[in-house]
């Protein structure tokens, strides 16, 4: 299952090199680093420490340039790995992952 993800994420970075340029920017590590300590470090769904700041609506070739998504706080969420996990993955497969990447039951 691990393999599966890291795959997908590959597949994904390799799509669009533009996007993943995005990430590695001054203005996003800058944005990145204040939305933290905006939510004081604390992931926005269970309270937990909070490692990925996660984009709402999920960042594109067709609108990489648009400010109102990559860098707005408006269109960010700070997220533990686990809730990050369960937002991308649960859908997917069926299942979420620990902090290690092991599937485990969803929540009920």
């Amino acid at each position: 299952m691990r393999k599966q993800i890291r795959k997908e994420q590959r597949r994904m970075q390799r799509e669009s090199k533009v996007v993943a340029d995005f990430y590695k920017s001054d203005a996003w590590e800058k944005t990145r680093k204040a939305y933290i300590i905006s939510k004081y470090g604390m992931c926005e769904r269970c309270n937990s420490a909070g490692v990925i700041v996660h984009h709402k609506t999920y960042i594109t070739k067709q609108n990489i340039h648009d400010e109102r998504i990559t860098l707005s706080f408006d269109n960010l969420e700070l997220l533990c790995r686990k809730c990050h996990n369960q937002e991308h993955f649960k859908d997917e497969y069926g299942c979420v992952f620990d902090d290690e990447g092991n599937p485990i039951a969803p929540p009920k």
